[in-house]
């Protein structure tokens, strides 16, 4: 288990900045570069869990990576090369203090926000009388500012533009992007036998450019449902074979833990710690529909800083 990487300390040529993420340390390279690194960490409800999960960097990065060359004809995006299996190295651009969060299907945060009576999320209303997992009759977004720490918070469209914390006009691009991003990748998912359920995008500005950046369609970002057995589960009620990190928090949740105050992360077994290193490799699988090759992770920091500094002095 010892293969997880959970922690970088690299100092590279020209390096100005590091950021050091829930699950991503970025390394900011003169002005323009950016290299982002996909740890082993896992985080839920806002908190980073004790224990890495070996080869989780390596799904998300790789995920991620394909999805932003399959989407590319869309937007542009900030991704120019993956020298590594959990590095992407890309342009930096100005993140807008917003995430576009999409859904397809009334499910997770928003079924629980249901069940508690709200029939308006972030300024969007929903009809009454919808079930757990139910598509929406039209994917909807429900946006959420971009905390440095701890919780994000919804917020909706008007008070974006009302705050100033993005303008209209850059509102109404980073929408349409976002449809136009899920409707590509539900279409992806679809011929894979999958249902992309929710996702979020987040996006960037340079040179007066919007940008996708960070990462997309993974199952950290992203909620998919199984298609074979979705309406017969539906219609029972009974709940949906997903590929998400849902299981996770499901893991969390029964275990008394959901990043409350005075609550305790439950202990994270090696045998565990295992099981959902398989769970992310099998979500890989499915959502790319290609055999995983596990990067050589005998020593993975060493692997990592040698492969970026190849690629920066090129």
């Amino acid at each position: 288990m010892s293969k997880a990487l959970v922690r970088t300390d690299f100092n590279f040529p020209e390096q100005v900045n590091v950021y050091h993420g829930k699950v991503r340390d970025v390394y900011y390279i003169g002005e323009d570069l950016l290299v982002m690194i996909a740890t082993d960490r896992i985080s839920a409800f806002d908190v980073v869990l004790p224990k890495g999960i070996p080869y989780k960097g390596q799904v998300l990065n790789q995920i991620a990576s394909k999805f932003l060359d399959a989407t590319s004809d869309i937007v542009p995006n900030w991704k120019l090369a993956t020298p590594d299996p959990m590095v992407t190295v890309g342009l930096k651009c100005e993140g807008f203090r917003v995430e576009m969060i999409i859904r397809g299907y009334l499910t997770g945060s928003a079924w629980r926000e249901y069940q508690a009576g709200n029939r308006v999320i972030c300024g969007v209303a929903i009809p009454d009388g919808m079930k757990e997992n139910q598509r929406f009759p039209a994917p909807i977004i429900t946006p959420t500012t971009k905390a440095d720490e701890g919780h994000d918070e919804n917020i909706s469209r008007e008070e974006i533009i009302a705050q100033g914390i993005v303008s209209e006009e850059d509102y109404e691009q980073m929408e349409r992007y976002t449809y136009a991003l899920f409707q590509r990748g539900s279409e992806m998912a679809a011929e894979k036998g999958l249902i992309l359920v929710d996702t979020k995008y987040e996006f960037g500005k340079k040179d007066g450019k919007i940008y996708l950046i960070d990462e997309i369609h993974t199952p950290d970002s992203s909620r998919y449902f199984y298609a074979e057995g979705y309406e017969e589960k539906f219609l029972k009620g009974e709940p949906q074979k997903q590929l998400s990190k849902e299981f996770v928090r499901q893991w969390l949740m029964d275990n008394g833990f959901m990043g409350k105050a005075g609550q305790q992360v439950p202990e994270m077994t090696d045998a565990y710690v295992e099981s959902v290193s398989e769970r992310y490799i099998e979500l890989y699988e499915h959502i790319v529909g290609e055999k995983f090759v596990k990067a050589n992770a005998d020593d993975v920091a060493v692997r990592i800083e040698k492969n970026i500094n190849h690629f920066l002095q090129k």
